[in-house]
């Protein structure tokens, strides 16, 4: 083992240690507070620190250079055409910038949140009418690292008619939390958007889940924000239609995103575990007819 991996994996155990042995719930309505201090005191100094623990945020990508608050940063916007989509009718696209995790193929309703963690899709997502679709289907684990862009988009041309709400934990999701808590996508706050492709046989469902710091999912095309203090009801009707690179929502802070998709679907070649993806870049072909 090299020194860079056993540095990452000291951090790894820190990082686990301060977010998840730390009350969760209350860190992360804290931060999520604190974020949104309009000040221009404790905004430069927020964002200095942010910028010394992430050295790849990258800033200027960004519609604006300067931000109202840390949680005005965390949900920026970016330059037009500073994401380009793949157009191709039969490609589904990344919906946002991550790095690529767990993937490949859901065996009987198995998949893997990390090597020797696997976990029943039925857990993650209890509609059997939704989970039914997948269980040989495909999935894709997106983990939106904290520096990175935090809207989410469509990643393919679909309709939307509710959104699920599933309140829960907010562990950490990055790799080290992967590794020691089992079923962890299950247990943590989250939401299942299905996205009817208009056809029968090719089905396409999001899944965001939230982690310590963020638990807030914000929609587009809802009213409420889904977060720890949210009590309405578990599914939100709605009547959305998206073109392929559409934005849908935001993160506050950054978390993880699994994409689902039928059997019908192939990965494409430039899908490797660990690679760096963006918004509109191809993950999935499906051949429609």
């Amino acid at each position: 083992m090299n020194k860079a991996t056993e540095t990452l994996t000291f951090s790894e155990q820190v990082n686990f240690l301060v977010t998840n042995r730390l009350p969760r719930r209350w860190l992360t309505l804290f931060i999520g507070r604190f974020s949104k201090i309009e000040n221009p005191i404790i905004t430069k100094i927020s964002l200095t620190i942010w910028q010394w623990f992430a050295e790849d945020l990258r800033l200027d990508e960004a519609k604006k250079t300067k931000f109202t608050s840390l949680h005005d940063c965390f949900t920026r916007e970016l330059k037009d055409g500073a994401r380009v989509i793949d157009e191709t009718a039969d490609i589904v696209t990344s919906p946002c910038d991550a790095i690529v995790g767990e993937f490949g193929e859901i065996n009987d309703g198995q998949l893997f949140q990390a090597k020797g963690f696997p976990y029943q899709l039925n857990e993650l997502i209890p509609d059997v009418n939704v989970s039914d679709k997948y269980k040989n289907g495909k999935f894709i684990t997106l983990r939106l690292k904290s520096s990175m862009y935090h809207r989410f988009h469509s990643p393919i041309n679909c309709h939307v008619n509710k959104v699920t709400y599933i309140s829960g934990d907010t562990w950490n999701v990055n790799p080290i939390a992967l590794k020691k808590v089992e079923r962890l996508f299950c247990k943590n706050e989250r939401a299942v958007i299905d996205l009817h492709t208009g056809s029968e046989q090719h089905h396409i469902t999001l899944v965001p889940v939230a982690a310590i710091l963020v638990a807030s999912m914000k929609f587009n095309f809802i009213k409420p924000t889904l977060d720890l203090l949210y009590q309405g009801p578990n599914e939100i009707d709605c009547k959305q239609s998206f073109t392929k690179g559409d934005e849908m929502g935001y993160f506050q802070h950054g978390s993880t995103i699994i994409l689902f998709a039928s059997s019908n679907y192939t990965f494409c070649e430039e899908v490797k575990k660990g690679a760096r993806v963006n918004v509109g870049n191809a993950l999935l072909e499906g051949h429609l007819i």
